[in-house]
């Protein structure tokens, strides 16, 4: 081979490695997935009617009190209506073992998780209170939302929290609420719970609440 045959294919070789160098450097890379939580993949699921939405495949787990969505006082009592028809037209029956089909707890603080946006199956009611979920409130500045929770029990039968959904009185000694029931299922009623400030309840606002 002459030397000038050499002396091309040696430049065509290095034109070839520095044509390749330089894609590598310049080529742009792949768009990374959306970085978002446990609770919000829950939450697009829930939104999305049970499929899980695309950028939620890729959730990174976070702790649930931080990654909780933000949600709206009347979108919180919006999904706590729900549950009072979501059994064929009755309320969903109460359980602390089983699951509803939208994959939370059937008992009082899975409904309240429910209701929340919270990761499911939903911390319970001391976990509520404890970690991070809520911060502590008076019960002279409830709003629609809030939550009434007494939680100072070892047990789960005399633990329970309530959503609150407005004052019944001007006097403040009562106030309406939604809840999950032992034996009852999902109901909207009446309580006096925490007013009187001896019987274990206590208000406390979700720290993913809007507004």
């Amino acid at each position: 081979m002459s030397e000038k045959i050499t002396r091309r294919w040696g430049m065509a070789a290095l034109t070839a490695v520095l044509c390749a160098g330089s894609v590598v450097l310049t080529a742009p890379s792949a768009p990374a997935a959306p970085s978002v939580s446990a609770a919000s993949a829950a939450w697009a699921t829930a939104e999305a009617g049970g499929a899980l939405a695309p950028w939620a495949e890729h959730a990174e787990s976070a702790p649930a009190s931080q990654a909780a969505p933000r949600i709206t006082r009347a979108q919180v009592l919006a999904r706590a209506k729900t549950w009072l028809t979501a059994n064929n037209g009755r309320p969903v029956p109460y359980s602390q073992n089983k699951r509803w089909k939208d994959g939370y707890r059937q008992d009082c603080s899975g409904y309240v998780s429910m209701a929340l946006g919270l990761s499911k199956p939903g911390p319970n009611t001391v976990s509520l209170k404890n970690d991070g979920f809520t911060r502590r409130i008076a019960m002279k500045d409830l709003a629609p939302g809030d939550l009434v929770i007494k939680a100072n029990s070892n047990n789960p039968d005399n633990r329970h929290v309530v959503i609150f959904d407005g004052w019944a009185n001007k006097a403040r000694t009562a106030y309406k609420s939604y809840e999950q029931a032992g034996g009852v299922g999902t109901r909207w009623k009446q309580h006096s719970y925490g007013v009187n400030g001896r019987d274990g309840y206590h208000a406390y606002r979700p720290v993913n609440i809007v507004g």
